[in-house]
């Protein structure tokens, strides 16, 4: 048994013990050190990050060898598609589902749209109907036809021994030849409600609209619940086609030159095209036709104009300015094909000329380059760049391959 003694020891304070911290003030502590982690961590990746490299760029664009002829006369023109259809469906319904959004490319035979089936359908399973009732037909005909030679040829072994009378045997007979005939006809039929079955499905597949060829589409016009004819209807709630493709690949410029100029534009000769939108880009070319006729009103003759390079960048309705070149000499067209950029975008690195292509995402890819003949402020350049390449001008000397850029105003890199 405890004594009063050893009571009086256990309730005795022992001050050498340190206290316990509150906990409010442990957890003080615990927030100031994860706000110096925090700091820390964001120094780091400032310091380590790497950095964004602001430049300026420029185009890489293409030439030919008789890009250096002389302009004999200049024209304004627009870019044509030679292939452009608007797809509408060969017969009248209401659209079921459009597949078919502006910009989208479709390959020949691809479902642009569907129509309400319903009419299809049900014609469909009528000549079904009607084929089958044919056949039904041609069997009960048959039936009857095999009653009637049995009785006609019992008949005959009849006649010959003067059992029955030769009327009754000629009725038989007039009677089996009724039934053949009928039965040829009933076959007839069944061929003709065979036929209208094959119509009826082809009908049936009138309510698929098909791309005719490959392009991309430039114009959705129909949208699903609305009336879809291949023929024009007055008060506007009929559309007469579902959307337009064209067939990138048929883009050509057309151009009206005066009759007064004609003279002296020849098929086959060079051209030189540069679009309104990019002024900067020359795109070789070629006279395809001049179109044998004149717009008395406006005293014009149309030619059209072959593209030498093909360009997502072109599409139709643009407008675009035309050079008709001077045949190229000898000496021109011995002129190596290529590209052209600045000069300012060649660099010299470790025995190398260089130049930095902006590629995804703005990260920089630095490619070897073969240049040749001086053009003006820019280079030419046989091999390493493409036509369309975007391109660093003055590159840094702390730019490297890999490194990611951004586009700098035109004096931030003064």
């Amino acid at each position: 048994m405890n004594t009063s003694a050893d009571l009086l020891k256990q309730l005795r304070i022992d001050r050498q013990r340190p206290a316990a911290p509150p906990p409010a003030r442990r957890s003080g502590w615990i927030i100031v050190v994860i706000v110096v982690v925090l700091v820390l961590a964001a120094a780091a990746w400032w310091f380590t990050r790497t950095p964004v490299i602001k430049v300026q760029t420029a185009p890489v664009v293409a030439i030919s060898a008789g890009s250096n002829s002389a302009s004999v006369l200049d024209a304004s023109g627009y870019v044509v598609a030679r292939r452009m259809a608007t797809v509408s469906a060969q017969v009248t319904g209401k659209v079921r589902e459009v597949m078919i959004e502006e910009g989208m490319r479709v390959e020949q035979g691809q479902v642009m749209a569907t129509l309400d089936p319903l009419d299809a359908d049900a014609q469909r399973t009528l000549s079904a109907s009607q084929l089958s009732a044919a056949r039904s037909q041609v069997d009960n005909m048959q039936a009857q036809l095999a009653v009637a030679n049995a009785d006609a040829t019992r008949l005959q072994s009849l006649v010959g021994a003067q059992l029955v009378s030769r009327s009754q045997y000629e009725q038989a007979t007039g009677q089996r030849d009724a039934l053949r005939a009928q039965l040829q006809n009933a076959q007839r039929n069944v061929q003709v409600a065979s036929d209208q079955l094959a119509i009826a499905g082809i009908r049936s597949d009138f309510n698929v609209v098909r791309a005719p060829f490959a392009g991309v589409v430039t114009a959705k016009a129909a949208q699903p619940g609305e009336i879809v004819s291949p023929l024009s209807a007055g008060g506007g709630f009929t559309r007469t086609g579902i959307g337009t493709i064209v067939d990138m690949d048929s883009l050509e410029i057309e151009v009206e030159v005066g009759e007064s100029y004609i003279g002296r534009v020849q098929p086959k000769m060079p051209v030189e095209a540069v679009l309104n939108a990019y002024p900067d880009w020359k795109i070789p070319g070629e006279v395809i036709a001049i179109i044998p006729t004149a717009d008395r009103g406006k005293a014009t003759v149309k030619v059209r104009v072959a593209f030498k390079v093909k360009d997502a960048r072109i599409v139709p309705e643009m407008g675009v300015r035309v050079s008709f070149l001077e045949q190229a000499t000898p000496q021109q067209a011995s002129r190596p094909q290529g590209v052209r950029v600045p000069a300012a975008a060649l660099v010299e690195r470790d025995g190398a000329t260089l130049a930095f292509v902006v590629g995804e995402r703005n990260t920089v890819a630095a490619r070897v380059v073969t240049t040749g003949m001086v053009m003006d402020q820019d280079r030419q350049v046989v091999t390493g760049l493409n036509a369309g390449d975007s391109v660093v001008l003055n590159p840094p000397q702390a730019l490297k391959h890999g490194d990611t850029v951004a586009e700098a105003e035109p004096d931030a890199t003064e």
